[in-house]
């Protein structure tokens, strides 16, 4: 399993208490398949991504990320760990205005310091991938709202992530184009045998996915 997730509890400080965001939840995603995620706002939708992405620290249970547990990781273990292995495509695509499409998946190679020029063949191959081949030079004005979260894939996608963590990736998309992304979602992920987890609200287009978990007060069912 590329995602592992065994009776991981959550709480955050609440008043005199503590609020429970994950509740002993159990979760394993194998590589090549897309999990939805779905319940209501407060659910713990959002404390599971930042789990499974090593962004939260966990109160108790496992977590396993491409064979890693990451119990007693550094700070430092943990954003290499993101680095190599996670991807994450944010709800809103937070594209640098200055950027061309291509320069914004390039930054992400920069980041692991890898030679600029493999890293521009490769920005073009997933523009390619995603349809935007004939967009690598335009900047986010000059894309579409589909376009530049189209963007945001591939650039989760830039240094061969073996787990990708999506956080609603249709809110800001008609249905059409929401449709269209989670196609381009389900098609990457088989095609490179990523571990995908996608939170939502959406429920109109679950037919897609390999699997669907519903959260309700911290819980997985």
């Amino acid at each position: 399993m590329t995602l592992t997730l065994v009776d991981v509890t959550l709480t955050y400080p609440d008043g005199d208490g503590r609020l429970t965001a994950l509740d002993q939840v159990s979760l394993d995603v194998p590589g090549g398949s897309l999990a939805a995620v779905v319940g209501p706002s407060g659910s713990g939708k959002s404390s599971l991504l930042a789990v499974a992405a090593t962004l939260v620290t966990p109160d108790s249970g496992k977590t396993v990320v491409a064979g890693t547990e990451t119990a007693g990781l550094s700070a430092a273990d943990k954003a290499a760990l993101r680095r190599e292995h996670i991807g994450i495509v944010f709800q809103q695509p937070n594209l640098l205005p200055s950027l061309t499409a291509a320069e914004q998946l390039q930054v992400m190679a920069h980041l692991s310091r890898g030679p600029v020029r493999p890293a521009r063949a490769r920005a073009l191959e997933l523009l390619d991938a995603v349809g935007l081949a004939d967009k690598a030079d335009r900047r986010p004005h000059q894309l579409s709202g589909g376009q530049r979260q189209r963007v945001n894939i591939a650039r989760a996608l830039m240094n061969e992530p073996s787990l990708l963590l999506v956080d609603e990736p249709t809110s800001a998309l008609d249905h059409e184009r929401g449709a269209a992304v989670l196609d381009l979602l389900a098609t990457l992920t088989r095609e490179r045998s990523t571990a995908t987890v996608l939170v939502t609200h959406d429920r109109a287009h679950l037919e897609r996915m390999d699997r669907v978990a519903v959260m309700r007060d911290g819980r997985l069912t």
